[in-house]
């Protein structure tokens, strides 16, 4: 018998060698095989608040240009998987920035920047200095068509505003709470009139707070830890693979 398994083992062990090496290629979360929305050439900008900003740095240095934060994180993955398609990713977040703050600064921003994928994160702000959501409604919707009627071939996909019961927002949550929710459903209005994707960035927290405290995924109540944003990237990744892939 021994003399039988002796003869046997050079043929097997490359076979479990490769057996090994596919089950891994399986497993492999970083594959890029569904990315097709970064067609070759493409520019990315990450728009937004102090979420977004991620203290980018305001220069040319590649080291900190995008800041830390979910952007940085899905810059990093497809800039390192998919060198070959040449893409630019850039970030304009400006902490403390409203849809108001945004829209002023929106030529030379966004529109010179002549993105083909535009993410655009905005509303925490919006809602803490009391913008109504009606303004809010009416502010986004009139920046999305000015956005799209200057580029039309843009692909916009806007994130939900969210927010946990952590810090300064654990006292008032039950209020805050319902008027977030509110702007949660402007921007999924808004997704659907413009039919662009959305980042279900709310329910993705509420979901992670079963799995661990609040603040281990949000620190203050608006702004994610390390894990929160990598929860932040994955979402956003999911929603952009429902792209329609290459050039419109």
């Amino acid at each position: 018998m021994m003399e039988r398994v002796k003869r046997l083992l050079p043929g097997l062990i490359p076979l479990a060698l490769l057996l090994c090496l596919a089950g891994c290629a399986g497993l492999n979360p970083t594959s890029n095989a569904n990315m097709p929305a970064f067609f070759d050439g493409a520019r990315i900008l990450f728009q937004g608040d102090s979420i977004t900003d991620g203290n980018r740095g305001r220069n040319s240095d590649p080291n900190h240009i995008l800041g830390h934060g979910y952007q940085f994180i899905i810059s990093a993955k497809y800039g390192a998987e998919l060198p070959g398609r040449h893409l630019t990713f850039m970030n304009r977040g400006v902490s403390g920035d409203r849809v108001s703050s945004l829209a002023r600064r929106w030529q030379k921003d966004t529109l010179d920047l002549k993105p083909d994928i535009l993410s655009i994160l905005i509303g925490v702000n919006d809602l803490g200095s009391r913008v109504t959501a009606q303004q809010y409604e009416e502010q986004y919707d009139q920046l999305l068509a000015d956005t799209v009627k200057a580029l039309p071939d843009v692909h916009l996909v806007l994130g939900e505003p969210f927010g946990l019961p952590v810090g300064g927002k654990k006292d008032i949550w039950e209020t805050y709470h319902a008027e977030l929710l509110v702007r949660v459903a402007i921007v999924n209005k808004l997704a659907a009139k413009y039919h662009v994707p959305v980042v279900h960035y709310q329910r993705m927290f509420e979901d992670a707070a079963n799995r661990a405290p609040a603040d281990y995924w949000i620190w203050d109540g608006v702004h994610p830890t390390y894990s929160g944003h990598q929860l932040m990237a994955d979402e956003w990744i999911r929603a952009v693979q429902a792209c329609r892939p290459g050039k419109p």
